[in-house]
């Protein structure tokens, strides 16, 4: 095997998947979404472990590394679904925090250019009001929140494809190179 054969090109895209994912798994804790920081999870765990495989020759590790990419992607088609409210898809749906707690998108409230403020209750006497919760006035975004979220899935789908690529021509050096030493 020479002496990257796409290696490091891979380590590379797993170096920029690992640092677009933290980025992600942060503004993701930021915003209380918990289906996103469990997938953002998983996919910083099998991106190590392909980096691992990609580095130490483990053809193994980079099959499952190859094989997530490929759900990384499903993932991220949801996600793009799910904030363009395309088939039967909303962006006000609870799905994205479990239906445990009323936080949305990070980038709602703090999106560029957004100006966010707190409005009181119609009626802050109303007993079916919920207690403690303000009502978020945000005006003057440049850019809506689900367009940050879909570029963000976006970026992701194209590392995740170019990364599948090159998982697939590593894990094919590494076969070649092991039948070529049994002869």
């Amino acid at each position: 095997m020479g002496c990257c054969s796409g290696r490091c090109t891979l380590v590379f895209l797993c170096t920029l998947q690992l640092l677009a994912a933290l980025e992600r798994q942060i503004f993701d804790f930021l915003g209380y979404q918990w289906a996103p920081i469990l997938a953002n999870f998983l996919h910083i765990i099998v991106v190590i472990l392909g980096l691992f495989g990609t580095i130490q020759y483990r053809p193994r590790y980079v099959v499952a590394y190859a094989v997530w990419t490929a759900l990384w992607v499903g993932w991220n088609v949801f996600v793009i679904c799910f904030y363009l409210d395309v088939a039967g898809l909303t962006k006000d749906m609870d799905i994205m925090t479990f239906n445990i707690s009323l936080h949305r998108s990070w980038w709602r409230e703090h999106g560029p250019g957004c100006v966010r403020r707190e409005v009181p209750p119609p009626d802050p006497y109303d007993p079916h009001e919920l207690q403690g919760h303000a009502y978020i006035s945000v005006t003057g975004c440049m850019l809506e929140f689900q367009y940050l979220e879909v570029m963000h899935s976006s970026f992701s789908i194209l590392l995740a494809l170019v990364g599948f690529v090159f998982a697939c021509y590593v894990v094919s050096a590494f076969t070649e190179e092991e039948d070529s030493c049994k002869y």
